[in-house]
C-alpha cells in the first residue's frame, strides 16, 4: 500500500503509528513537500526504514527556507520524485516537487494570470541572477538567498521532461486548479501524463474535489497539515487543519 504524507514541517513521528498498525504486506510512504527535516533525512526516517516502509519524496517551498533544510535531503536524492516517474509497488508515480515563482513563472490558474517563463532551469537562472548582479555582490546574502530559494521553484524544463511521460499517479507540492490556489498548468500536466489521481500538499487542507474529477479527467486528493492519505484515498490520519466542504 503505498501512502501520502501531507506536509509534515520537521516532525515525522506521527507516521509510523499511523501505518504500522494496519499490517500491510507492503508499505511505502511519499513526503508530498515541506519536510523541514531537522537532521540528515536518512537519520529521520530509519524508524520507517527500519519497519521495512519504502520511503520516497517531493520537495516544498519551505525545504529552501533554510540552507540546513535542504542540505538534509541531499544523501537522500535518490528517493526524490521531482521530474521522474518511478515505479511503486506497481504503480507509476509522477513527481513535481516545489512551486510556481514569478520571477521565474506563473502559469494561468485560478489565482493567477497567464505569464511566459522568463528562463526554462535552474541552471538559466543562476546565470541570469549572475549577469544581472555586480561581480562584488555575487556572494551577497540576498543573491545567495534567492539562488538558494528557486532551487524549490518549479521550472518549465522539469514540467516538459514529465510531460513526455507516462504515469498513473502525479505527486505535487502545488494543487490542481479544483483548489482556490491551485493551478491549471497542474491539470494540463496530469491530463497529458494520463494519470488516474493527483495527490498534493502545501495548501495544509483536504479538500472534497468530487465534483471535479469528471470535469478535470482524474482524481484529486489534498493530503492535509501532518495528515495521512491511503493511494485509494482513504484519510487514514486527518490533518491538523482539515475540513470536509466540498469544492
Amino acid at each position: 500500500m503505498i501512502y501520502f504524507l501531507g506536509d509534515v514541517h520537521g516532525r515525522i513521528g506521527h507516521v509510523l503509528p499511523a501505518i504500522k498498525p494496519r499490517g500491510d504486506a507492503t508499505a511505502t510512504v511519499v513526503f508530498l513537500g515541506d519536510i523541514e527535516a531537522q537532521r540528515p533525512f536518512e537519520d529521520e526516517i530509519r524508524p520507517l526504514t527500519e519497519a521495512g516502509i519504502g520511503v520516497w519524496f517531493i520537495h516544498g517551498n519551505h525545504d529552501t527556507n533554510r540552507q540546513r533544510s535542504w542540505d538534509h535531503l541531499q544523501d537522500s536524492w535518490h528517493r526524490c520524485l521531482d521530474g521522474r516517474v518511478v515505479q511503486i509497488e506497481g504503480v507509476r508515480v509522477a513527481g513535481l516537487g516545489g512551486v510556481f515563482r514569478g520571477e521565474v513563472w506563473y502559469p494561468d490558474g485560478v489565482a493567477a494570470t497567464h505569464q511566459k517563463p522568463a528562463v526554462r532551469s535552474y541552471g538559466d537562472y543562476l546565470a541570469r541572477l549572475k549577469a544581472s548582479t555586480p561581480p562584488r555582490l555575487r556572494d551577497s546574502a540576498n543573491v545567495t538567498g534567492k539562488a538558494l530559494k528557486h532551487l524549490s521553484t518549479i521550472f518549465p524544463e522539469v514540467v516538459d521532461r514529465l510531460a513526455d511521460q507516462e504515469a498513473d499517479i502525479l505527486v505535487a507540492h502545488e494543487a490542481p486548479s479544483c483548489h482556490p490556489h491551485g493551478f491549471k498548468a497542474i491539470d494540463l500536466l496530469a491530463q497529458v501524463m494520463g494519470v488516474k489521481a493527483v495527490f498534493h500538499g502545501h495548501h495544509h487542507d483536504s479538500r472534497d474535489y468530487s465534483n471535479w474529477e469528471a470535469k478535470m479527467r482524474f482524481r484529486t486528493y489534498g493530503v492535509g497539515f501532518r495528515g495521512v492519505t491511503s493511494i485509494q484515498g482513504e484519510r487514514v490520519m486527518a490533518g491538523e487543519f482539515d475540513c470536509t466542504q466540498r469544492y
